[in-house]
């Protein structure tokens, strides 16, 4: 597959009405409501993109910036930011809207990988991505870069396990909140 598909062919955005169900004991909306939008608008994003089922594989900093609150209209804004071979990274902002008085607040921005998936459940080559702004230039850049530093981390817990040095690690841990009682 030699195809190619930009990055507006595939943008998406879904807008949702918090209602009293979704919210916590503190009257806010729980944030696991707010994470399930982002997957469904993320596999909304990248099944456009690659013309097939994606499924998640991972998903970069959930980091909740506002809460939000009942009777606000929240809405995801997806968008294809890089593609490998057979996975995507779908960027996602999130802002609330307060009906009322029209005050919009930027709530989080994540990262979601999404894998394409043929009939037979096996990852399937997704199209190319035509960039036509800086923006999308700097944001498949960015994603490059996200992918990198996900390697990078990966390797070093690797490293970590392999040359974990128990009293050095205890020396290490005596300026952090813990409490070493080892029970033998």
């Amino acid at each position: 597959m030699d195809t190619f598909k930009t990055v507006t062919e595939s943008q998406t955005t879904l807008t949702e009405l918090m209602i009293p169900s979704y919210a916590n004991f503190g009257g806010k909306i729980h944030g696991g409501i707010i994470m399930g939008l982002m997957d469904k608008v993320a596999y909304v994003c990248s099944a456009k993109h690659a013309g097939a089922y994606c499924v998640t594989a991972s998903v970069e900093d959930i980091d909740f910036l506002a809460s939000v609150e009942v009777g606000e209209l929240v809405s995801l804004m997806a968008s294809v930011n890089y593609v490998g071979r057979t996975s995507l990274v779908v960027g996602i902002r999130v802002v609330s809207e307060n009906v009322k008085t029209h005050e919009i607040k930027h709530t989080n921005t994540s990262y979601f990988t999404m894998v394409a998936m043929d009939d037979n459940h096996l990852p399937l080559q997704v199209p190319g991505l035509i960039l036509h702004t800086d923006v999308e230039i700097r944001r498949f850049f960015q994603g490059l870069h996200r992918k990198q530093l996900k390697k990078y981390y990966r390797q070093e817990e690797s490293r970590i396990k392999s040359d974990f040095e128990m009293n050095e690690t205890i020396e290490l841990l005596k300026t952090e909140r813990c409490r070493i009682e080892r029970v033998k």
